[in-house]
């Protein structure tokens, strides 16, 4: 859905603030100092800077004038024809070309004298210029002058505009002026729309909404319209019929049937028929208004007469857009909105007819083909003659009853608070459904102290004992659920007893290899001691199993013994060529440095020394290499420095240092004090 926001259309300034805006963003945003000691090609290039910017800075800013401001062809044609009304679309147009053409124009400008910097010879030559290029942009820019303040009075006025949708369901008020229509629209909606006795107190479009069946409507008052000729309407009633030729929304064309609002019934059927051809294809319902000065049964015959051909062409309207009625009474109803008699039936039907011809309209469109290849109802087709009425059990129907007679009987708080007193003097008891041993107990007093002491501190002397009973209990009970062999042990045979004892055996035994498995602690043994008190697993074990499927059990034997004496000496460098004896003798307090050192876990990598010479780098030895570190360091360190400063650091050299240039100077040299 589109929406035209034109609040959002930023400010246009006049052109002496541009030009200002302009030239001081320059000044702010570019380089302002050069010297007459530049080379040619940087003064070329400062003063084509200058020009280049307020080139860009003009683009920007006028582009966003002429795309920010609607375009007339573009837009919904009810807004097209509505600029056009207030603002004459010709002039509208002629502004934006002339802000356009201004664009070209610097654009142009800017090309030519950057042509020209490129070849001045001169710091005077370019600045002149330069000062003739941004010269010229600001001609350009007053002579659009007039142009940017008719611009800007149409922003102001279009931030003015209501913001109407015009595809939406929208309810359209019209009719001659002082009829009533601003008081409806205030009647069923939020809108506060200014009623006063006298015509045309309403000279634009005001919006409102209300709600119908949960569905939103924009209620749109507009200014009255009187029966002159097309080319005698002003303004203000242009803006009414420009809302009837564009908007697809039903039509309430408002009847003052008493004359209080100074103009005749048949000059209200005048205006009607001359109108009525903006009502086509539109719901159309004529509301009788101001029924409580003169009802419609009280009128005169040729008034009467008036009404009903009204009536007629309305329902022709409806016919020949397609739409179907139940009563011809619906295109024409009465109200007041002084008694507000009959003001909610003409809202109602409006919007029930205006819901209608939308829905007959999408029914219309291929695209609910679409919708309804995706509905299946399933309609059961009847298998003989009976009819099947829907039935509700009978014990359904009784327990219902039963359960509505308990509801009036059973008393609720707020019966008990009525026959006790009302409030203030009945208090609802919280005990009273509490679940105790005895009812009587319920509103029994607790202390809070007994005996200066704290009732719910107060604990039990035997609760040990009974958590210990509790404990025993609960763990008969474990032993109950996770054994069923307990319950019927004594029915076994000696030998059943013995396998079920070595079964329990072997499941604890499972249990704690388990538990062992899902430690963390990385130190702890394979076999831990205390859970092989009968030393059954040992490397001597391991030899007699290993020996007996026809292998050489020493060096896994070996291999156990140096991994249970730690790491300190499990990966020597002359492990092969040394005995156990040998390597049980290593220990760190060797007094050779050496030995020592040779014991030391390989695992554990050892960083190169800089100095050091590794294989293929080409060097005699350390000091080479040292020397070689050093030379290379010396010589990236100015680079260094200097890459410290770039040109993206947007750095001005101090021309003239403080320390040198000022205060008194002594006698001696400038260079330094």
């Amino acid at each position: 859905m589109v929406q035209y926001n034109f609040k959002k259309i930023t400010v246009v300034p006049n052109g002496k603030d541009f030009i200002d805006i302009i030239l001081s963003r320059t000044q702010r945003q570019t380089p302002t100092v050069v010297h007459k000691g530049y080379a040619i090609s940087r003064l070329r290039q400062f003063y084509m800077r200058k020009v280049k910017y307020t080139q860009q800075n003009f683009h920007e800013k006028l582009s966003t004038i002429i795309e920010e401001f609607p375009r007339l062809d573009d837009i919904h044609p009810f807004y097209g024809d509505l600029l056009h009304v207030l603002y004459n679309k010709d002039h509208y147009k002629l502004a934006l070309g002339q802000i356009n053409t201004a664009r070209n124009l610097i654009s142009k400008i800017s090309k030519d004298y950057v042509k020209l910097l490129k070849y001045g010879d001169s710091l005077y030559r370019c600045k002149s210029l330069k000062v003739a290029a941004l010269g010229r942009m600001c001609t350009v820019i007053k002579r659009i002058s007039p142009s940017l303040a008719y611009l800007e009075q149409i922003r102001q006025h279009m931030a003015r505009l209501p913001s109407i949708d015009p595809n939406t369901r929208t309810i359209l008020i019209c009719g001659y002026p002082n009829v009533g229509k601003s008081s409806f629209m205030n009647k069923i909606t939020r809108a506060d729309v200014d009623v006063q006795p006298y015509a045309f107190t309403t000279k634009s479009l005001f919006v409102g909404h209300t709600d119908y069946k949960y569905l939103r409507y924009q209620v749109i008052d507009t200014p009255g319209i009187l029966d002159r000729p097309f080319e005698d309407r002003n303004i203000i009633e242009m803006c009414s019929i420009t809302a009837l030729a564009h908007l697809r929304a039903a039509v309430l064309f408002f009847l003052d049937i008493s004359g209080s609002c100074g103009y005749s019934i048949a000059q209200q059927a005048a205006l009607f028929h001359s109108i009525k051809s903006l009502f086509m294809n539109k719901p159309l319902i004529i509301v009788c208004n101001k029924t409580d000065l003169q009802p419609l049964e009280n009128i005169s015959e040729e008034d009467t007469k008036l009404v009903m051909e009204m009536k007629a062409e309305a329902l022709k309207t409806v016919m020949a857009s397609g739409g179907e009625l139940e009563t011809d009474e619906g295109v024409l109803l009465t109200m007041s909105t002084l008694t507000e008699d009959g003001v909610s039936l003409v809202k109602n039907a409006a919007c029930e007819r205006l819901l209608n011809q939308r829905v007959e309209m999408k029914m219309k469109t291929k695209k609910i083909n679409d919708c309804m290849n995706r509905f299946h109802v399933a309609m059961p087709k009847p298998r003989d003659q009976k009819e099947r009425p829907p039935c509700i059990p009978q014990a359904v129907l009784e327990a219902k009853a039963k359960q509505a007679a308990e509801h009036e009987k059973r008393k609720t708080e707020k019966d008990l608070e009525n026959e006790n007193g009302g409030a203030g003097v009945y208090s609802a008891s919280l005990r009273k459904n509490y679940i105790l041993s005895n009812d009587e107990w319920k509103e029994d007093i607790m202390p809070e102290i007994l005996d200066g002491h704290n009732v719910y501190d107060f604990v039990d002397p035997d609760i040990l004992l009974r958590l210990e009973e509790l404990e025993r209990e609960e763990g008969f009970r474990e032993i109950g659920e996770d054994d069923d062999f307990e319950q019927d042990g004594n029915e076994l045979s000696p030998e059943e007893q013995e396998a079920l004892a070595e079964i329990r055996r072997k499941k604890s035994l499972l249990i704690q290899q388990h538990r062992i498995k899902k430690s963390t602690a990385e130190s702890r043994p394979t076999v831990p001691r205390k859970f092989d008190k009968e030393r059954k697993y040992t490397t001597q074990r391991m030899g007699r199993q290993l020996s007996s499927l026809g292998l050489d059990p020493s060096l896994a034997m070996n291999r156990a013994r140096s991994k249970s004496r730690g790491r300190k000496r499990e990966r020597s460098p002359d492990r092969g060529n040394i005995n156990n004896g040998d390597a049980m003798d290593m220990d760190v307090d060797q007094p050779n440095k050496k030995l020592r050192l040779r014991s030391m876990s390989r695992s554990r990598s050892k960083s190169r020394p800089p100095g050091e010479v590794a294989p293929g780098e080409g060097f005699k030895d350390s000091a080479q290499k040292v020397k070689a570190i050093k030379l290379g360091k010396k010589s990236v360190k100015k680079r260094n420095k200097d890459a410290r400063r770039g040109e993206a650091d947007r750095v001005i050299p101090t021309l003239k240092p403080k320390h040198l240039f000022s205060g008194k100077r002594s006698i001696g040299k400038t260079q330094r004090r």
